[in-house]
């Protein structure tokens, strides 16, 4: 495990620490040691990553997993995300993906090479979504979901999606994160999966309740979706 003690980066979010809005931070991520969250909000975190960027520290910390904190977890992905080069953009996510151990860390970052390599990038989405690994398979349903909803969506991605199998409470929410979604930009393709009832009983009713909250989602579709709760 990194000697966190001895790190730049964790030098750094050490000083942002704030004791309440680790309790806050706490109680939102129930599923990881309290002791382990510093408190350190996500501007800071994001202008910590732009700070160390492109140094030898960033490198060097890039380099040594695991961290011993959730704050470390972001920053991490934080400096994956500005990384220009698809090909080591790709590789540092797949080195880091087996220890992203919370949906926060799961979900705050977004590469943005990701968007002009699409065809390089699917493949991997798929090898994401199949993984054992509940973080893993979540952050490739929210790539496919931020990616490939728009021209380069093909009906046949909703089912890559509907299929998945687990109990886990946030691989299910991110199933129906996705088809609400999908409801609002893909609806004609969408609505079938919701019709014929592919979602597990839990996933079906919770990405309804989620389309009917969206302000993306029409009225005349939220009434319809009402219908088939």
């Amino acid at each position: 495990m990194a000697t966190s003690q001895e790190n730049t980066v964790y030098e750094l979010l050490s000083a942002c620490k704030d004791e309440k809005y680790q309790k806050f931070q706490s109680n939102l991520v129930p599923n990881i040691p309290a002791d382990t969250i510093l408190g350190v909000r996500t501007p800071k975190m994001r202008e910590i990553a732009k700070k160390v960027y492109g140094t030898a520290e960033a490198e060097r910390f890039l380099a040594t997993l695991p961290h011993a904190f959730y704050e470390e977890n972001l920053v991490h992905f934080f400096l994956i995300a500005m990384i220009k080069d698809f090909d080591e953009c790709a590789d540092a996510v797949e080195r880091f993906l087996p220890y992203v151990d919370c949906w926060p860390v799961c979900d705050q970052s977004s590469p943005k090479v990701f968007a002009k390599n699409h065809a390089k990038l699917l493949p991997m989405i798929r090898k994401w979504i199949s993984s054992d690994h509940v973080y893993t398979a979540r952050f490739g349903m929210r790539m496919l979901m931020n990616e490939f909803l728009g021209a380069d969506f093909r009906p046949e991605f909703l089912a890559w999606v509907a299929e998945k199998q687990g109990e886990d409470y946030y691989l299910k929410m991110m199933v129906a994160w996705y088809f609400a979604t999908a409801l609002a930009k893909q609806y004609d393709a969408t609505i079938v999966f919701i019709e014929e009832r592919r979602l597990e009983p839990w996933t079906h009713k919770k990405a309804i309740q989620k389309a009917i909250e969206s302000f993306r989602v029409s009225e005349e579709h939220k009434a319809y979706l009402r219908t088939l709760r």
